[in-house]
């Protein structure tokens, strides 16, 4: 599998560019920002973009999902609960000083046991509300990798203080949805370094 990550953006969210090797085909996690970056890094591997796709619908999560989908075509996906943080983007703006990127339709709603192909791979729709109620996980069990947005962190967990957030919800997601998977699976947040869901599961203050 082709595997390139990019920080993007005043917040330094962690954007995933995840490609097949035998058709090219690729999706987009988290672009939050910098969609030209995105582009570029797609063109230099020569990939084809088949889905653009978020963990949730925070402004530093989704800043760039349409200056990639205007460039490729590509349907956009999340999850239908964080549409209200999406037609949002503006007011999300504001309250952080920042300019308001460019909204536009969402093209598919994904929720739990759905799933996003790209040529020969497949993420699995994990829903884990809390820090948003939106907020969802893709797991891609082939590679023993989980892409939990801002819902784990290493050694944290997602802030609830924002829109929608539910401190209750968010403890109930993590340790019911992802600290139950394997222990040896990479975990790759929203923000920050990887960590490993047993890692989590023994040191995580939030958790243990």
């Amino acid at each position: 599998m082709i595997f390139e990550h990019l920080l993007v953006g005043a917040f330094q969210c962690n954007c995933f560019v995840l490609g097949c090797e035998q058709t090219k085909q690729a999706i987009v996690i988290d672009p939050g920002d910098n969609p030209d970056a995105i582009l570029k890094k797609v063109a230099e591997k020569g990939l084809t973009v088949t889905a653009i796709i978020a963990t949730h619908a925070h402004l530093d999560h989704v800043g760039g999902m349409v200056g990639v989908h205007t460039a490729t075509d590509a349907p956009t996906c999340m999850h239908k609960a964080d549409q209200f943080l999406y037609d949002g983007l503006a007011m999300q703006a504001a309250a952080f000083g920042l300019p308001t990127p460019p909204g536009g339709p969402v093209t598919r709603y994904v929720d739990e046991g759905d799933t996003v192909a790209w040529g020969s791979h497949e993420l699995h729709v994990i829903h884990t509300p809390g820090h948003t109620p939106g907020s969802i996980c893709f797991h891609l069990p082939g590679e023993n990798l989980i892409f939990s947005g801002d819902t784990l962190f290493a050694g944290s967990i997602g802030r609830t203080d924002l829109w929608g957030g539910n401190h209750g919800q968010l403890l109930k997601s993590v340790n019911e949805r992802l600290i139950t998977l394997p222990e040896a699976t990479q975990v790759l947040p929203g923000h920050g370094p990887g960590t490993t869901i047993g890692h989590e599961a023994g040191h995580n203050p939030f958790l243990v």
